[in-house]
């Protein structure tokens, strides 16, 4: 792995981060102004992916983190660490000359984004479990996974395994976010696969939607039935809300915040940083889950997969506020998200949606 970085955001004095994840990122091309990638006649240029999506929201709430990964010897690669490292995290990263850097591309439409992967042979799918050898891992708080690493390629796989199973960063807590992607694996293949290693995991984070595709789960009690392991398991509904559920001890439900959605790529990202950030703060359980929506909210208004998390004042307020304020906020009227602008001719931007924190389906290859 490189060596040599400066000290910054990311690190603490000795060298490490408080919580590190593991995953692949790749350049986005998005069409600019937006249309459909089939007449689009120009091309945005940005940066996604799952895991550094989370490190890039949780280094804009404070913390110290570490992405670790894989990048080819190209300007994109050296583009996808220049981000990483411009948000504050620290970017553990192996260069590879023989493999690319991962690209995918958003097709915009009304109501959903597809987006399309090019990342087979991608130098990130040659992770394996020496990837978590690295000694700046030591004093890692949390380590944060996700089923998109597990399903990339056989050693990416091993890789997940080994974390969740030899458990080699010791006493760290580990996070899993489902995430699956149907086309990287269909749901009668990942379905028992996901089912063990979320089981293994001490927080899990999966949608409902996708409970619902894998196992059959109807609702977050069957969820928390069929995953007893996890001393916390986190149920997202996009158009309702978030429920937590201790392995003992009564569930939580937070309603998400209605938010116009611009483009829904990364905000399940964002509501796993925000959660999980509540979670090293030893914040009550509500309000782990509400800083999770406040993450999410900014997220679903941008086109890219990521957003400035607000600021601390504003989340102090927010959190404190009765339960029946919450679910009456406005969040552009409190300063959480802009006003969006009507569009041209008069009609209205896209309906606001509850800002749950689920993602499209990014998984055309």
């Amino acid at each position: 792995m490189t060596g040599g970085h400066p000290a910054g955001p990311g690190r603490d004095a000795t060298g490490g981060p408080e919580v590190a994840t593991v995953g692949e990122t790749m350049v986005v091309l998005t069409p600019d102004p937006v249309a459909s990638l089939e007449r689009a006649d120009r091309l945005g240029v940005s940066v996604g992916g799952a895991e550094s999506n989370l490190a890039v929201a949780l280094a804009g709430l404070g913390h110290r983190v570490g992405w670790v990964s894989r990048v080819g010897d190209d300007p994109f690669g050296r583009r996808v660490v220049r981000h990483v490292t411009d948000a504050g995290v620290d970017a553990l990263v192996e260069v590879d000359p023989t493999a690319p850097t991962g690209v995918y591309l958003k097709d915009p439409d009304p109501g959903r984004t597809a987006v399309h992967y090019y990342r087979s042979g991608s130098a990130a799918s040659r992770l394996g479990p020496d990837a978590l050898d690295d000694r700046r891992l030591a004093g890692v708080r949390l380590l944060h996974l996700t089923g998109v690493t597990a399903a990339l390629s056989p050693s990416c796989a091993a890789l997940v395994e080994y974390a969740l199973t030899d458990r080699p960063l010791g006493a760290a807590r580990i996070s899993f976010d489902v995430n699956h992607r149907t086309r990287l694996w269909p749901p009668t293949a990942a379905a028992p696969v996901l089912r063990r290693l979320a089981d293994r995991a001490d927080v899990v984070l999966v949608g409902q939607d996708e409970a619902d595709t894998l196992w059959g789960c109807a609702d977050p009690a069957a969820v928390r039935a069929l995953l007893p392991g996890p001393d916390l398991v986190v149920v997202k509904d996009a158009g309702i809300g978030a429920t937590l559920l201790p392995r003992t001890g009564p569930a939580v439900f937070v309603p998400a915040l209605r938010v116009p959605v611009r483009e829904p790529v990364g905000a399940g990202d964002a509501f796993a940083a925000g959660f999980l950030s509540g979670l090293l703060r030893d914040l009550a359980p509500r309000d782990c889950l509400r800083l999770g929506h406040l993450c999410a909210a900014p997220t679903l208004t941008v086109p890219g997969d990521t957003a400035p998390p607000p600021g601390q004042e504003l989340v102090g307020r927010l959190l404190a506020l009765p339960a029946a304020a919450w679910a009456q906020l406005d969040p552009v009227g409190v300063g959480l998200i802009p006003a969006v602008p009507r569009r041209a001719g008069g009609s209205d931007p896209d309906v606001p949606r509850r800002a749950g924190g689920n993602d499209p389906d990014r998984s055309s290859r």
